[in-house]
């Protein structure tokens, strides 16, 4: 016979309190909930009941001891429905908005299609937020490169790595040692913090342009990770910066990051956003269509011009 997990004995418990017409007595728990007759006596059954029941109380389940006033010997349990009940839930059309966003978070990640279905029904009960006002908005986390594993291996045991990175400016591809601090997530981005072996010195390394396996050298063990402010490495590992005219309440995740806000121009608000990564803020721009125009540099003006003109192509191969 195989035994019932606590957890799933403990939640058909607190089903068959919530559906029951009335209360229910220790013999119709015992008899009618999945789990109890694995109790080998009325001590073992005693117990387990006992637990259960006070940890659906720990959990704020208002479970009531209710006794037949004719016959005081026969006690029941029920649920007080009215501290159990919650009031109907109702969101605005900007609360639903906040929700769409925190919902493509990780959306490579398995809870995606959870998330899509909640917010489907949400939509359902409340005045819609517009989908277009929140294009290009989402908080998102890329997954990671496959770069991600040996070098989290390589932080705990503390151990040197090599591997062939992609330099940004001219594509050269070059052997890189160094000793691993930390990872961090950027601007839809993880990239490395360590000691470059060759260079003596702190350096940040986009995992997208790593090239190839990491491959762990030397001991383990090997090197002590000093006090440093990550933020500040960041910050001062280059980059272009790129000026964007933005329409008014669009771009938030744009403005968030700005490192500086030049007024307006033509009713648009002008921000300066830092990047170490052309290709990814080209594609970020890009999905915010007509709300964001590139005012500098031009070579990214360039590269969002040609990812929108190839939208429009396809878009026109498909109606053909």
């Amino acid at each position: 016979m195989t035994r019932v997990d606590p957890a799933e004995r403990l939640l058909d418990l607190l089903i068959a309190l919530r559906h029951a017409p009335g209360r229910l007595t220790k013999a119709d728990i015992r008899a009618s909930v999945n789990g109890y007759l694995d109790a080998t006596n009325d001590v073992a059954f005693e117990r387990m009941f006992e637990r259960d029941k006070d940890l659906l109380r720990h959990l704020g389940v208002p479970i009531v001891t209710d006794v037949d006033p004719v016959h005081e010997d026969a006690v029941g349990y029920r649920l007080d429905t009215a501290g159990y009940s919650l009031p109907e839930v109702t969101f605005t059309a900007a609360e639903i908005g906040v929700l769409s966003l925190a919902a493509t978070v990780w959306q490579d990640a398995h809870l995606h299609g959870s998330a899509h279905r909640g917010l489907t029904k949400l939509r359902a009960v409340a005045a819609g937020a517009d989908p277009d006002s929140h294009i290009g908005v989402a908080l998102r986390v890329q997954p990671a490169e496959t770069a991600l594993g040996p070098l989290l291996d390589a932080i705990g045991a503390r151990q040197a790595v090599s591997f062939a990175y992609r330099a940004a400016s001219t594509g050269e591809e070059t052997t890189r040692r160094v000793q691993p601090w930390r990872l961090v997530s950027r601007d839809r981005g993880w990239y490395l913090i360590g000691h470059d072996v060759d260079r003596g010195a702190p350096r940040v390394f986009r995992l997208s342009r790593v090239v190839g396996a990491v491959r762990a050298t030397g001991p383990a063990g090997a090197f002590e990770v000093p006090e440093h402010d990550a933020q500040a490495i960041l910050a001062g590992s280059g980059g272009a910066r790129a000026v964007l005219a933005v329409l008014p309440e669009r771009g938030a995740a744009l403005r968030a990051r700005a490192v500086e806000e030049r007024g307006e121009r033509d009713g648009r608000d002008v921000v300066v956003v830092e990047t170490d990564d052309d290709f990814s803020l080209a594609a970020e721009i890009a999905a915010y269509g007509p709300a964001v125009l590139v005012l500098e540099p031009p070579a990214l003006r360039e590269a969002v011009v040609a990812r929108l003109r190839a939208v429009a192509a396809l878009g026109e191969a498909v109606r053909g």
